[in-house]
């Protein structure tokens, strides 16, 4: 791909960081509300691994699931496309236009304008605002849209020849298989004919080359289309359109691929820079290429709370962080490296993305880690596998074995497309079928199949009832009277429910709390003149309503029915609490551990709190001490609790914490304790950190790379758990009969010490009086002395003890001593350095007569059995196992 040729046409040349902020002013000064990007991973939806387009933060709005306070936007929008249904891994590098991640620029009307104002801003915003020159853009249209082709017309000066109709493939889109979905149009820049491919028909919709740049696509989103595929016109038609900013890049700054863009080029030249390896537009600058694009996805999705893994996200980040390792290799990179030029991508990025710059440290360390713990089987792994090439080769296979591959991603860490893509270099095929089929056998175990298939019914049911949204009192007060508007059972929504049935109930109102943002559900009582209900739980099944899981104690609740609804202020209060020194240990985790924490998941009950967080190593003693000190620091300042509605932007510019990844609306409620903590939270707290009490740290562990989780008591729950360790301290302290315990227990291990270290002397002493008297039982077969014999009250360590004194005083020689107790036969052998015969080999035999299995090292090995009665028979056959291997 050439990097420099003579311009073909003029136009304005822009950074990639003007293009941005052009593209977000030319909307705001048309109405638009520049929206941030969402995080990398999409919430709330489970069919994406990863934010793939700009519209996908917008999705519940263009379902009408969800409402903005515009009805206009305007993004810049981080994107990765590497797995799933978009997946541009194995291009990127290969041409001009692909890379992992890169940053789609969209502006979205929500039943606001459509086609005639998308298609005029998109082109004022082109040809005036970028300078590009009208005579060289194209339109294509959806073959039966023949609106849009009259607005081409009528709003620009592009001729209908260069409208091109094409079929639903190109030009139509859907959010899904039911939905909202519409025609689109898509927008062409010929890049002239020093980028014409050859072929005898180049042509738009015809060919693929780079003459024809795609550089933004305008969605008309105006049908939603049912099971049966019939399309109906939506009420409210909307437009969502993207435009890839490195492709518009290319365009401006006249250059041939998008790693020649300043958005890509200074990364490339860091590559070569400390790689010492020059940087070649052709194939040689193909690993340069690479780790450029990997290193912006690497940085962005740990930035996003992505860490690498075997499962999901994780599994593709590690892909694309050890893909780009092994082309370091090819640079000729001998140690680690992606940890510095991850810094370059975010001294490239990080004034558009502030969130690179504020987790510099926590993407570096993790790149750290996981690029360090694959260079050290790399080498291995990369050996086995030209191993297994080699094999193949001269057999004449043309395909590596699917059981290969696993075991090369078992062992190694070598993820199944890596293995593909040296395989291939080396002119192989990998058996996937074969690698599938190995990876189910070893994850054939019970899955619990978890809630959510119990609930799909229910939800139905709900979303059927037509209920108003449910207004939760429950900040203000615990007890109040409302109005039962639904009620589900296992069958769907009835109209009454008798004692001993078990149902959901939705109210007009309710002070009970619906699990969310970790904390549980509230439980309590809903009462009514007929029946009494005892709520087990309290869920948002269906996101206006909150459902209160309930059984009927005693008579009928009856929609339309007036309750009373009761929280159990108790266990409130002790979630409460617990949910306020979550925030508090927030606190202290960043001020203690850095500011690299981020919360990654929690749990807020009554009785404990759970808080994941990223963090790489495990925590010293010291530092989990200093934690709790500062948690219970705060507790006994009694800091006032003061909680605001504001806009998001608000909340951030005064230090509010926000949950990584989360959606939030325009407005927000912030909680803080004074100055000491402020978060973004819907939850319940209490009035003031003294009313938490006392808080203590019961755990710290690892739950996945990255991730470290703390356990806490607080409140009452603290209480008990102090009361019971110290009435257990008590208990042991009667029983050692001191107060001193730990140094009551300090001097019991020392007499304890002392006294095994005398049984061990005794045992030796032993050993070596016995010694005479088996030496004189030794035979010699072709000048090596065999001794096989049973000493039954010897440990393994005396077994081999006494192995070695006879080992030393016999000579050339080979000892093989057994013992058995409780069911199992135990034998060690010892045989001469440099001796004819293996002791690994002799144990492996042994272990076969006592029914068991045996190895080890040539001078030293070891056999198990369960058949003690055999121990007798197996020693004795020492000699002639012998003579198998002497001589030979």
């Amino acid at each position: 791909m050439p990097t420099t040729v003579a311009p073909e046409m003029a136009v304005r040349h822009m950074r990639g960081s003007e293009i941005r902020q052009k593209f977000l002013d030319f909307f705001a000064l048309r109405g638009h509300q520049i929206v941030p990007s969402s995080s990398l991973v999409p919430r709330g939806d489970p069919t994406l691994l990863f934010t793939n387009a700009g519209m996908v933060q917008f999705k519940d709005v263009f379902r009408g699931v969800e409402t903005r306070p515009y009805r206009r936007a305007v993004t810049a929008q981080k994107v990765v496309r590497a797995g799933g249904k978009h997946n541009d891994l194995d291009n990127v590098g290969r041409t001009a236009r692909h890379q992992t991640f890169f940053e789609m620029l969209g502006n979205f009307s929500f039943g606001d304008y459509f086609k005639r104002e998308a298609i005029s801003y998109a082109w004022e915003l082109l040809t005036e605002g970028y300078g590009l020159p009208k005579d060289k853009l194209y339109a294509t249209i959806y073959t039966e849209d023949d609106e849009a082709e009259r607005l081409w017309l009528e709003l620009t000066t592009i001729p209908r020849e260069r409208i091109i109709r094409l079929g639903a493939k190109d030009n139509f889109w859907s959010m899904g298989d039911t939905g909202p979905c519409g025609p689109c149009s898509e927008i062409v820049i010929d890049r002239g004919e020093r980028y014409r491919c050859g072929a005898p028909n180049c042509a738009v919709g015809v060919c693929d080359c780079d003459r024809w740049l795609e550089i933004w696509n305008l969605v008309f989103m105006q049908f939603d289309r049912d099971a049966s595929g019939a399309l109906t016109p939506l009420p409210r038609p909307s437009i969502d359109t993207g435009m890839g900013l490195e492709r518009l890049a290319m365009v401006l700054q006249d250059v041939a691929s998008g790693y020649d863009t300043d958005l890509l080029r200074g990364i490339v030249d860091f590559v070569a820079e400390i790689s010492g390896t020059p940087y070649d537009s052709g194939e040689a600058g193909f690993p340069h290429r690479v780790i450029a694009d990997h290193t912006r996805s690497i940085a962005f999705l740990i930035c996003d709370g992505v860490l690498p893994s075997n499962e999901g996200r994780g599994y593709v980040l590690r892909r694309i962080l050890r893909r780009a390792a092994r082309f370091g290799r090819k640079l000729g990179f001998t140690e680690p490296f992606l940890t510095r030029v991850s810094g370059a991508v975010i001294e490239q990025l990080g004034d558009a993305y502030n969130e690179l710059r504020d987790r510099q440290e926590f993407v570096a360390r993790v790149v750290a880690i996981e690029e360090e713990k694959f260079d050290r089987t790399l080498t291995n792994g990369l050996a086995l596998l030209e191993d297994a090439i080699g094999r193949a080769r001269a057999s004449g296979a043309s395909s590596l074995s699917g059981d290969e591959a696993f075991r090369l991603y078992d062992t190694y860490g070598f993820p199944f497309e890596l293995t593909e893509e040296i395989a291939d270099e080396a002119g192989f095929a990998v058996d996937r079928t074969g690698y599938d089929t190995s990876m189910a056998r070893q994850r054939a175990m019970a899955r619990a199949a978890g809630r959510a298939g119990a609930e799909s019914g229910t939800i139905d049911a709900l979303r059927g009832l037509g209920a108003p949204e449910t207004t939760f009192v429950g900040y203000e007060e615990l007890r109040s009277r409302s109005l039962v508007v639904g009620i589900v059972g296992p069958e769907g929504a009835v109209e009454r429910a008798e004692a001993g049935s078990q149902v959901d109930i939705v109210s007009l109102a309710t002070p009970f709390y619906a699990e969310s943002g970790g904390q549980v559900g509230d439980t309590g009582t809903i009462e009514s003149a007929t029946g009494l209900a005892t709520v087990t739980d309290t869920r948002r099944l269906v996101p206006e309503l909150i459902v209160h899981h309930a059984r009927i104690d005693s008579g009928v609740i009856e929609i339309g029915a007036e309750a009373v609804l009761t929280v159990d202020a108790e266990r409130r209060r002790d979630t409460m609490a617990h949910h306020s020194a979550t925030h508090l240990l927030h606190r202290a985790l960043r001020d203690i551990l850095g500011a690299h924490v981020h919360q990654a998941g929690s749990l807020v009950a009554p009785d404990r709190l759970r808080f994941d967080f990223s963090h790489i190593a495990p925590i010293p003693h010291d530092e989990l001490v200093a934690i709790e000190r500062h948690v219970n620091s705060a507790i006994r300042h009694d800091i006032h609790r003061v909680t605001d509605e504001t806009t998001y932007d608000d909340a951030v510019k005064r230090g509010a914490m926000a949950l990584f990844g989360e959606k939030y609306g325009d407005i927000v409620r912030m909680v803080s304790f004074g100055d000491h903590s402020r978060e973004l939270c819907g939850g319940c707290h209490v009035g003031s950190t003294g009313e938490i009490g006392i808080a203590i740290v019961v755990s710290e562990t690892s739950v996945a790379a990255g991730v470290r989780r703390i356990e806490m008591l607080a409140g009452r729950a603290a209480e008990e758990y102090a009361r019971a360790r110290l009435a257990e301290l008590d208990r042991i302290a009667g029983l050692l009969r001191s107060n001193d315990v730990s140094g009551r227990i300090e001097a019991l291990l020392s007499e304890s010490d002392a006294q095994r270290r005398e049984i061990e002397r005794l045992r030796r002493e032993r050993g070596a009086a016995a010694a005479d008297d088996l030496i004189a039982r030794a035979v010699v077969v072709d000048g090596v002395r065999i001794l096989g014999a049973r000493i039954d009250d010897a440990d393994v360590a005396g077994l081999r003890h006494l192995g070695d004194i006879l080992r030393s005083r016999l000579g050339p020689s080979i000892v093989a001593l057994g013992s058995g107790s409780d069911g199992k036969a135990t034998i060690v052998v010892m045989a001469t350095q440099g001796g004819p015969v293996n002791a690994g080999t002799v144990a492996a035999r042994l272990g076969e007569l006592v029914g068991g299995r045996g190895g080890g090292r040539p001078d030293n090995g070891q056999a198990g059995g369960p058949r003690v009665s055999e121990l007798d028979g197996a020693l004795a056959s020492l000699g002639d196992i012998v003579r198998q291997y002497v001589g030979r």
